[in-house]
C-alpha cells in the first residue's frame, strides 16, 4: 500500500523529520576508480563511467546501500535515492539513455531494501525512501548559447519524457514519495511536475511530492532568476507535502532564504543546506556541531519540518542535526488565505484589498497594429521593448497574444516568450498567454517558468472540452481566465453572466480541483454607446455580474478587455480614456480585480473635468435615453485633450530674492512656484546639488528650529517636507547627469525605518520621517510588514547609521524584540529606535534593550525623534547619550521587577469568586431582529461625518487638546484651526467624489457563558450545537471593596441559568479605495495629503462603529429602541452595552480576532483581511463584539498571573510559550521567570 500524501503530512505534524546527507560526499570517500565504476557488466563499455554515481546503483550495490545504512542508524528518517543524474537526458553523457528506468529501478529498491530493514527492528519509527528526481544537465529556460538567447537545448515535452521514464522505475522499485530537488531551473522542475501527476492519472495513484530549490549565490535567486517566494507560486499547484532549499548554500547563507520560505508556503518546508562554503580546494569544511547549532535555532524559529544535509555533510552531520532538533516542535501549517499568487521572476499576489491590477495590453497583435508589424516582420528585438515599456508603465502582468493569419501563431509564441525570459527586466511579471487556439496556449505554457494566466477556456464547446483544458492548465501551474460563453453563445446580460460563471465555477472546483483563487471571471465588457438601443445597458450589466459574482463564488477574481467598452469612439483618445476611467472607476467599486488595458495611457477619473465626467458617468452607467447623443456633442473638443490650465495669482513675496523665496515657501508649505523657483536656484549655482545643500536645507533648517521651539507644528512640518521633496524631485535628473565621484548630498545620517513584520499601521512612522527629513536625516522607509530580515539586509547594504521600528498592535512588540535578538546575533553596532503606539520606555528597557549590545531607544513621538537621533550619531555625544540610556533602562528595569513583586493580585479562583454580580433571574435579554451575518455595502460617507470624534485627529497630528477647545487654544489653537479647514476640505471630496467607500459585515449569535470565562455561540437558538467558544481574561489585581474582578463573559448569562442570551460581532472599513490616492499622493511628493487621507480614514472607520452600534442598539438588536444620544454622549459612552475589541484593554488577546473573523467572514463580505499578527487591511478598520447587558461596561485587564494563563492556555488547546507569547502585555511576571 503506497504512502499517501494524507497521512505523510499527519506524520510531519507530530515532529520534524530527518533528511540523509550527502550521497557523493559518501561515495568519495571510497575513492573508486574507473574499474570500480563499471563492474563486471560495463566491463566494455566505450566511454569513460567515472563520476557516474547514479550506476553505483548496479555496479556497486553495497556501498550505496551502507550509506543509507549509515544515514538512517544516524538519525534519519529519510533517505534519497541515488538517481540525482538518474534521467535520460543526463545519462546521454555516457551513452547510457536505455538505462534510465533500470538505474531508478536499482536505486529505489536498494533504499527500500535497508528502510524495511530499520522499521522491522524499530516499528515505532519507520523510515522512508524518496525517490529523486534530479534537475538534469540542461535548462529550458535558458539558452546556452549567448549570442542566441532565444535558443534552447532541451524542450519541455522531452523533459516529460524523461521524467516519466525515471518516475516509473523509482515508484515501481519501492519509493514511498518523489522528491524534485536541487532546482536551478524552475521551468524543468514543472515539466517534472507535469510527468508526475500524468503519472499519477494514467497509473490511478498518488505519492506525496516534495520539491527543494537551489539558491545559487547571495542574490536570493534560483540561476533562472527566481526569488523564493516566486519560485513557490510557480510550484505549488501539484500541492506538494513539503517545499524547500538545499545545496550551493550552507546553513549560514541559506537562513534567510528558508526564512522567507517558511513565511510563504502553505505546505510543509525541508531544507538541506551544504556543509558551509567550499574552500579554495571544493572541500567543505563546518563540523557537524556548527552546522546543528544553526540548524537547531531554525528550528526553533519554526522554519522547519524536514531538515538534512546536502553537499559536504556526512552521517555525523545527520546525526548531530537529528539530536539538535528533537523534541523541537515542527512548523506548524499556515491558514491558506486563498489568495491569488503569480510569478515571474518575483512573485506577484492579488488580494481583496489590493489595487486593481494592470495587465498590459500591447504586447497583442490584435490590439496593437505597432506590435502586429514587428512580429510579422520578425523584429523581436524591438517587440520586446513594447513589452518593457509595459512593465515599465505599470504593468503588473502582461498579455500575450500571437493570433494573427498571416503568423506562425505556435511558433511566434514560443520565440519571443523563449525571448522574454532573457529579460528579466521584462519577465520579472507574470505572464498572460492569450489565443483563442488551444496549442498556442499550451506551446506558450511550456516556456514560462513562473505562475502565468491562461486567457482563455470557456464552456463555447461543452463541458467535456471545458474540463480537460483545465486539468491541463492545472497541471502546468497557471491560473485562468474563463470567458462567460457557453454553448449558446457569450453572456450579454447580467443573469446570464452569473449564471455561466456559476456554472463554470462548480465544474472546476468541485470535478477538476481548481484552486477558487486561481479562477478569474471575464463576463464580458462589450462596446456601449454604438446607438444600438441593446447596447446601452452593457456595461451596468457587466458591473453588476461582477457584484453578483464577487459576492456568490468565494475568492474568484473578475477580469476584463477594458478597450472593448469604448471601441464606438475608437480614433478619439481622450474620450476612450474618459470611458475607460469612469467604467474602471464603478467596475473596481463592484469588485473588478484586473484588466487587460494599455498601461502607459489610463486617464484618472478625478482629472476629468466635471463636464466630461458626468457625460461619460451618462453613457457608463445608462442614466439617460439620451445619453450617446450628448456624449457625441462634445467628443469632438476632447479630441486633442482640451483642458484648461489654472492660473495663480501673484504674490508679494514673489518679489524677494530666489533664496528667500525658497524659505518662505518651505516655511508655509507652498507648492505652487517650487519649480520655478528651484531651477532659477539651480542656474545661479555652480551645481545643482548646491541648492539642496544651500538654500533648500537653510529654509529647511529654519523650519527644523521652528519646530524644536514649538514655533511651528507638525501640520506645518509636513506641508514643509512636501515642498522640499518635490524641489529635490525636480533636481534630480540634473544631480544624475552632471554626478561625479563622491558628489553626494551630505546628511546628517542615514536611517532605516519600517513597520515590523504583521503590522500594517505606519501614519506615526511616516510623520517622524517627515520631521527627520526636515532635520537633513535620510530616510530610507521600508513601508509596512516588514521582516527583519528585510530590515536588516537594507541596513548593511545602505551602511545605515541608525534602525528605526514602528508598531501599532501588540505582536509587534515581540517583533521587535525578535529584531533585537538578531541584530545582536548578527553582530550589529548601530543604534536602535523605537516607537509606536504600543511601545513604550519601560517595554523597551525591560524587553527590547537588554537583547541587544548596541544602544536601544525609545522615542515617544515626532518633536523628540530629531533629538535622539541628532545625539545617536554625533561623535561627541553619542557614547555618553548611549551609556546614559543603558543606566536608565538598567534602573527601570530593576525597578520595574520590586514593582513585580509588590503587586497585590488575586488567585485566578479568588478574582473569579469575585466575579461581576448580576441578577440574571432578573434580566430577559432582548431578541435580535435577525440572527446570523448581516452586511452594509458602500454604506453612505456622508451619514457618518456627524458621528467624528475629532479629538484623536488632532492627537495623530501631535496636537494636543480636546476638541472643539483645541481650535481656541492659546498655544495650538491657530494652527489646530488651519489643520481642521484642510481636514474637512479634504473630507468634502472624499465625501463628495467617493474616495473612499464604507463596508460593514456584522451578526448576532445565541450564546451562554460556559464555565466561569468562556462564551459559547451556538448554530442556533435550538442552543444544541455549538458554533464556536469565545474565551475571555479576568482582572486579577486586587480591587478596591465593593468592585468586581471583571471578565467580559461576565455580561452574558451561563448556560445554567436557562436564560437564553446573545453575543454581537462588527467588523467595519471605511479605508476601501484609500491606496490609490495615498499612491497618488506620494507620487506627487505630498506626504501632508498623504497622511491626511489616512487619519480621515481611521476617523471615519470609528465614526462608522460608532454608527453601526447606533444601529445595532436601536434598530438590529433594538435592546434600546428609543435611545436619543448626542455625538458627545456617544463619546462620552453613555450608551447601554458595549464593543469591546479584540487586542484591546479588555481583550488584549489578538488571536480571538481569527475567530471574529471565522464567524463573520470579513473577507468576503466586507473587504477586509488580517495579517499574521492579525492587524487588519485595509487599516482604517475597526471590529469587535457587541455585549448588550445594561451593566455590561468598559474595563482594563491589568496583570494576570501565572495561573490564569495556564488555565487560558488550556482552553484554548495553547502551549505555555504560545499563551505568554500573545499575552505579554499583560503578564504580571517575565516569561523568562
Amino acid at each position: 500500500m503506497p504512502l499517501s500524501p494524507h497521512h505523510f503530512k499527519q506524520l510531519l505534524q507530530q515532529r520534524i523529520f530527518v533528511l540523509d546527507g550527502a550521497m557523493g560526499t559518501m561515495i568519495q570517500t571510497y575513492q573508486l576508480d574507473e574499474k570500480d565504476f563499471r563492474g563486471e557488466r560495463f566491463i566494455d563499455h566505450p566511454c569513460d563511467l567515472k563520476g557516474n554515481n547514479d550506476l553505483l546503483s548496479i555496479t556497486q550495490p553495497k556501498i550505496i546501500s551502507d550509506i543509507h545504512r549509515a544515514n538512517y542508524a544516524a538519525g534519519a528518517d529519510i533517505v534519497e535515492t541515488n538517481t540525482f543524474n538518474g534521467t535520460a537526458i543526463a545519462m546521454a553523457d555516457y551513452h547510457l539513455e536505455t538505462l534510465a528506468y533500470e538505474l531508478n529501478h536499482a536505486s529505489a529498491k536498494l533504499a527500500r531494501t535497508v528502510a524495511d530493514e530499520f522499521t522491522v527492528s524499530t516499528p515505532d519509527k519507520p523510515r522512508f525512501v524518496a525517490g529523486v528526481l534530479g534537475p538534469t544537465n540542461r535548462t529550458a529556460s535558458i539558452s546556452p548559447d549567448v549570442n542566441n538567447p532565444g535558443f534552447r537545448n532541451v524542450s519541455f515535452d522531452e523533459l516529460i519524457e524523461a521524467y516519466l521514464e525515471s518516475i516509473s522505475g523509482l515508484v515501481d522499485g519501492g519509493a514511498d514519495f518523489l522528491l524534485v530537488e536541487t532546482i536551478f531551473d524552475t521551468l524543468n522542475a514543472k515539466a517534472a511536475l507535469f510527468a508526475i501527476q500524468q503519472y499519477f492519472d494514467e497509473q490511478k495513484t498518488a505519492l506525496p511530492v516534495m520539491i527543494s530549490g537551489t539558491i545559487t549565490d547571495a542574490s536570493g535567486r534560483t540561476l533562472s532568476g527566481q526569488t523564493t517566494e516566486a519560485f513557490w507560486a510557480a510550484l505549488s499547484h501539484i500541492n506538494p507535502v513539503s517545499i524547500g532549499l538545499n545545496c550551493a548554500l550552507g546553513a549560514e547563507q541559506l537562513r534567510q532564504y528558508v526564512e522567507a520560505l517558511s513565511k510563504v508556503a502553505t505546505c510543509h518546508v525541508s531544507a538541506h543546506p551544504n556543509a558551509g562554503l567550499p574552500n579554495e580546494f571544493g572541500e567543505y569544511d563546518e563540523s557537524p556541531e556548527t552546522m546543528a547549532a544553526q540548524i537547531k535555532e531554525w528550528a526553533e524559529q519554526g522554519f522547519l519540518n524536514i531538515v538534512g544535509g546536502c553537499c559536504g555533510t556526512t552521517p555525523t552531520h545527520i546525526k548531530a542535526i537529528a539530536e539538535a532538533v528533537s523534541g523541537i516542535a515542527p512548523r506548524a501549517l499556515p491558514v491558506d488565505q486563498h489568495h491569488l499568487l503569480l510569478s515571474g521572476l518575483e512573485p506577484f499576489s492579488v488580494k481583496p484589498e489590493d489595487l486593481f491590477v494592470n495587465v498590459g495590453e500591447r504586447t497583442n497583435v490584435t490590439g496593437s497594429a505597432r506590435f502586429s508589424r514587428l512580429i510579422k516582420d520578425g523584429d523581436f528585438d524591438t517587440a520586446l521593448d513594447v513589452a518593457r515599456q509595459q512593465v515599465n508603465s505599470g504593468a503588473q502582468v502582461i498579455d500575450i497574444n500571437m493570433d494573427e493569419g498571416m503568423l506562425d501563431s505556435k511558433e511566434a509564441m514560443e520565440t519571443f516568450l523563449n525571448l522574454i525570459a532573457a529579460e528579466p527586466d521584462i519577465s520579472r511579471v507574470p505572464i498572460m498567454i492569450d489565443s483563442s487556439k488551444w496549442d498556442v496556449i499550451e506551446a506558450g505554457l511550456k516556456c514560462i517558468q513562473g505562475k502565468g494566466i491562461v486567457n482563455s477556456i470557456s464552456m463555447k464547446e461543452g463541458e467535456a472540452a471545458f474540463i480537460a483544458h483545465a486539468k491541463l492548465v492545472r497541471r502546468y501551474g497557471a491560473a485562468v481566465i474563463v470567458m462567460a460563453f457557453d454553448e449558446q453563445g457569450q453572456a450579454d446580460t447580467r443573469e446570464r453572466k452569473l449564471a455561466i460563471c456559476t456554472r463554470s465555477y462548480q465544474i472546476l472546483t468541485e470535478q477538476v480541483g481548481f484552486p477558487p483563487e486561481d479562477i478569474i471571471f471575464d463576463p464580458n465588457i462589450f462596446a456601449i454607446a454604438t446607438g444600438i438601443e441593446e447596447h446601452n445597458n452593457y456595461a451596468v450589466d457587466f458591473i453588476e455580474a461582477t457584484r453578483d459574482i464577487k459576492l456568490t463564488l468565494p475568492h474568484a477574481l473578475i477580469s476584463g478587455g477594458v478597450s472593448n467598452v469604448s471601441f464606438s469612439f475608437r480614433g478619439n483618445n481622450p474620450i476612450r480614456e474618459a470611458i475607460h476611467a469612469v467604467f474602471l472607476y464603478h467596475a473596481i467599486q463592484a469588485g473588478m480585480d484586473m484588466g487587460i488595458v494599455n498601461a502607459g495611457q489610463l486617464a484618472i477619473y478625478d482629472d476629468l473635468s466635471d463636464e466630461l465626467r458626468d457625460h461619460v458617468e451618462d453613457v457608463v452607467l445608462n442614466r439617460r435615453d439620451d445619453a450617446t447623443e450628448r456624449l457625441l456633442t462634445i467628443a469632438e473638443r476632447y479630441r486633442d485633450d482640451g483642458k484648461a490650465v489654472e492660473q495663480q495669482a501673484d504674490l508679494a513675496w514673489r518679489e524677494w530674492p530666489v533664496e528667500k523665496r525658497l524659505e518662505h515657501a518651505l516655511v508655509k508649505g507652498i507648492t505652487d512656484f517650487i519649480e520655478e523657483d528651484t531651477e532659477l536656484a539651480r542656474v545661479g549655482a555652480a551645481l545643482p546639488l548646491h541648492v539642496i545643500e544651500g538654500p533648500l536645507m537653510d529654509g529647511m533648517n529654519v523650519v527644523g528650529d521652528l519646530f524644536g521651539a514649538g514655533k511651528m507644528f507638525l501640520p506645518q512640518v509636513v506641508k514643509s517636507a512636501r515642498v522640499m521633496k518635490k524641489a529635490v524631485a525636480y533636481l534630480m535628473p540634473y544631480i544624475d547627469a552632471g554626478k561625479a565621484p563622491g558628489d553626494v548630498v551630505q546628511h546628517n545620517g542615514k536611517i532605516i525605518m519600517a513597520t515590523v513584520k504583521g503590522d500594517v499601521h505606519d501614519i506615526g512612522k511616516n510623520i517622524v520621517g517627515v520631521v527627520l527629513q526636515c532635520n537633513n536625516f535620510e530616510i530610507i522607509d521600508l513601508g509596512v510588514m516588514v521582516s527583519a530580515a528585510t530590515i536588516l539586509e537594507t541596513a548593511r547594504v545602505e551602511n545605515a547609521d541608525i534602525i528605526g521600528l514602528s508598531g501599532l498592535i501588540t505582536p509587534s512588540l515581540d517583533e521587535m524584540v525578535h529584531v533585537a535578538k538578531e541584530m545582536e546575533r548578527l553582530g550589529f553596532e548601530i543604534p536602535l529606535m523605537i516607537g509606536g503606539a504600543t511601545t513604550s520606555m519601560i517595554h523597551t528597557a525591560v524587553k527590547i534593550e537588554q537583547n541587544y549590545h548596541g544602544c536601544s531607544v525609545y522615542v515617544k513621538d515626532a518633536s523628540r525623534a530629531v533629538g535622539v537621533a541628532q545625539k545617536l550619531v554625533s561623535v561627541e555625544h553619542r557614547d555618553d547619550f548611549a551609556t546614559k540610556i543603558k543606566q536608565d533602562y538598567a534602573e527601570k528595569r530593576a525597578r520595574h521587577k520590586g514593582r513585580q513583586s509588590q503587586r497585590r493580585q488575586h488567585s485566578l479562583a479568588d478574582a473569579r469568586a469575585n466575579k461581576t454580580q448580576i441578577d440574571w433571574l432578573d434580566y430577559q435579554p432582548t431578541v435580535p431582529k435577525k440572527l446570523g451575518v448581516q452586511t452594509l455595502d458602500d454604506y453612505p460617507l456622508a451619514n457618518l461625518v456627524e458621528r467624528i470624534d475629532w479629538t484623536p485627529f488632532f492627537q495623530s497630528w501631535e496636537l494636543a487638546g480636546k476638541y472643539p477647545r483645541i481650535l481656541s487654544d492659546d498655544v495650538v489653537g491657530e494652527q489646530a484651526t488651519a489643520l481642521f479647514a484642510d481636514a474637512k476640505a479634504m473630507l468634502q471630496q472624499i465625501v463628495d467624489e467617493k474616495w473612499l467607500s464604507a463596508r460593514a459585515v456584522f451578526g448576532f449569535f445565541p450564546a451562554n457563558r460556559v464555565g466561569d470565562d468562556d462564551m459559547v455561540l451556538y448554530q442556533d437558538d435550538e442552543r444544541i450545537n455549538a458554533l464556536m467558544t469565545l474565551h475571555s481574561l479576568r482582572q486579577q489585581t486586587e480591587r478596591p471593596p465593593g468592585r468586581p474582578n471583571a471578565a467580559l463573559a461576565d455580561f452574558i448569562a451561563p448556560a445554567d441559568s436557562g436564560i437564553a442570551d446573545y453575543i454581537g460581532a462588527f467588523a467595519v472599513t471605511a479605508g476601501i479605495g484609500i491606496d490609490e490616492h495615498v499612491a497618488r499622493f506620494e507620487a506627487d511628493h505630498d506626504d501632508y495629503q498623504s497622511i491626511m487621507i489616512k487619519a480621515l480614514a481611521d476617523r471615519l472607520a470609528e465614526a462608522f462603529a460608532e454608527r453601526l452600534h447606533e444601529l445595532v442598539r436601536r434598530d438590529y438588536w433594538g435592546y434600546v429602541p428609543d435611545e436619543t444620544l448626542d455625538n458627545t454622549a456617544l463619546i462620552d459612552e453613555a450608551y447601554q452595552g458595549i464593543r469591546p475589541a479584540p487586542g484591546y484593554p479588555a481583550c488584549p488577546d489578538h488571536t480571538e480576532k481569527a475567530l471574529l473573523w471565522q464567524l463573520l467572514d470579513p473577507e468576503q463580505n466586507a473587504g477586509m483581511t488580517i495579517t499574521e499578527n492579525f492587524a487588519m487591511l485595509p487599516t482604517a478598520a475597526v471590529s469587535g463584539f457587541y455585549f448588550s447587558h445594561p451593566e455590561s461596561r468598559y474595563f482594563g485587564l491589568g496583570k494576570i498571573d501565572r495561573d490564569q494563563v495556564e488555565d487560558y492556555a488550556e482552553r484554548k488547546d495553547w502551549t505555555m510559550a504560545e499563551a505568554e507569547r500573545w499575552l505579554a502585555p499583560a503578564l504580571s511576571y517575565e516569561d523568562d521567570e
